[in-house]
């Protein structure tokens, strides 16, 4: 991870005042990996379970680093600032913290299973009419990259964004330990990374805690979501969803060309999209969005203009094929979501589902792999196209349903699925992070 520092000057000023040391050469960059190191840069020397970063500062300084945040002393170089802590890792959270505080502006925290990316994207994207946004970028949504998305603030910003993510127990409350939000969003709360956090109470409690941070500021609830419902919340609350009593209560209506409309307070919103997940997403925009003072209009048309983020639903065509890439992560909701998603196109044409593993699930990893095929079944799919471990659970299902095949190996499956498909067919692909199955979708694009 890297980035460029807007506010050098500043940041050397803050570093100075949390170290004690003032730095010798001019910081302009901070980065986790000395492979990425250029001119200027300071490393962040991180002590991880498998990798000591500690090992590469020389490479940092060959690659052009002036400093480093270390944990031991470093004295082989004279070309090279080193500011000495307890723990490097506390002291990015801290400098990233003092950071924030510099600036007095709306600082909104989303988390969630599912959608947080999406949600903060299309609040960039609809925000930007009237603010100057800074936002989290990429995957800088952990201990890690969320203190270097901070450091990135600027003057000229009137609104954040950002992004949190979790695995286990404990990471949003320290993440809004940094952040100090302001404002947070929890899009829903459903079985993902229970490798990590065990049970759903144990997910919902690490994600409530966006809004037990909140005892000045104010919780966006999504009154839809079972679990958001009952937790603790501090502060002002603004509710969303399906029922009257919200402050922003929505209707869902389909079309006959298959999208998806909204009634949202008396507003109509036309999505022109037929994925639920993503109408979702929408839904907890507009509490944020009318709330900072957007107007409904413009609220319209930016949701009609919005692109949705590489690998979460994108639909693409391919010569004679519809593509639908999810492929940027899954878990039981997410999967259930885009299938319900690819059964609702219209047209003509196979419905097909390329699913991958997913992972982190824990104990229940092979319960939620069957009721994806439970849930393939029931939405009537043509094909299942299946690869990996845990999909094998998934494969069991289907029995004489429809036609299905598993696959130990993705170059497998490509070459199958390549004879298989015919023109007109949608296909779904799907699966975790880790099963990279955007490859099945680059191999039937070099076809």
């Amino acid at each position: 991870m890297r980035i460029t520092l807007p506010e050098p000057e500043a940041f050397s000023a803050l570093i100075t005042q949390l170290t004690g040391k003032e730095p010798t050469f001019p910081i302009t960059g901070i980065t986790t990996d000395s492979r990425e190191c250029i001119t200027g840069d300071l490393y962040i020397a991180l002590n991880g379970v498998q990798v000591d970063g500690h090992q590469f500062i020389q490479q940092a300084r060959d690659n052009g680093a002036v400093a480093s945040i270390v944990e031991r002393e470093i004295s082989f170089s004279n070309r090279m600032d080193f500011f000495v802590v307890e723990d490097v890792l506390k002291t990015m959270g801290d400098l990233a913290r003092e950071w924030r505080r510099q600036y007095d502006i709306p600082v909104i925290g989303i988390t969630g299973s599912n959608g947080k990316t999406t949600t903060k994207e299309l609040l960039k994207h609809i925000l930007s009419t009237a603010e100057n946004v800074h936002a989290t970028s990429g995957n800088f949504n952990t201990s890690i990259g969320l203190p270097l998305t901070l450091l990135q603030l600027a003057p000229h910003h009137t609104v954040s964004l950002i992004e949190m993510g979790a695995n286990q127990p404990g990471d949003i409350d320290y993440l809004c330990d940094v952040t100090e939000p302001t404002h947070g969003l929890i899009t829903n709360i459903a079985p993902a990374h229970l490798e990590g956090f065990g049970s759903i109470e144990v997910v919902a409690k690490t994600k409530g805690a966006l809004f037990n941070a909140l005892e000045n500021g104010t919780a966006f609830v999504n009154m839809a979501d079972e679990h958001i419902r009952k937790l603790e919340i501090q502060g002002k609350i603004i509710s969303y969803g399906l029922t009257p009593e919200c402050d922003f209560p929505a209707d869902i209506h389909h079309e006959e060309n298959g999208t998806i409309s909204l009634t949202i307070d008396a507003e109509e919103i036309v999505t022109g999209s037929h994925n639920l997940s993503f109408v979702k997403n929408v839904i907890a925009s507009s509490a944020i969005a009318i709330h900072l003072g957007i107007d409904w209009d413009i609220f319209r048309k930016k949701i009609k203009s919005f692109q949705s983020p590489k690998g979460r639903c994108e639909v693409k065509q391919l010569n004679d094929l519809t593509i639908i890439d999810d492929t940027y992560n899954a878990n039981l909701t997410s999967t259930l979501a885009a299938i319900d998603y690819l059964k609702a196109f219209s047209g003509n044409g196979r419905r097909v589902l390329v699913f991958g593993d997913m992972f982190e699930l824990g104990e229940g990893s092979m319960n939620h792999h069957r009721q994806v095929g439970e849930h393939c079944i029931e939405r009537k799919l043509d094909a299942v196209f299946s690869t990996g471990i845990e999909t094998s659970a998934t494969d069991e299902v289907l029995n004489n349903s429809m036609f299905h095949q598993h696959f130990d190996s993705k170059q497998d499956l490509l070459t199958t699925l390549q004879d298989w498909l015919k023109a007109g067919d949608k296909l779904l692909v799907k699966g975790s992070r880790g099963m990279a199955m955007e490859t099945i979708i680059e191999g039937l694009a070099k076809n």
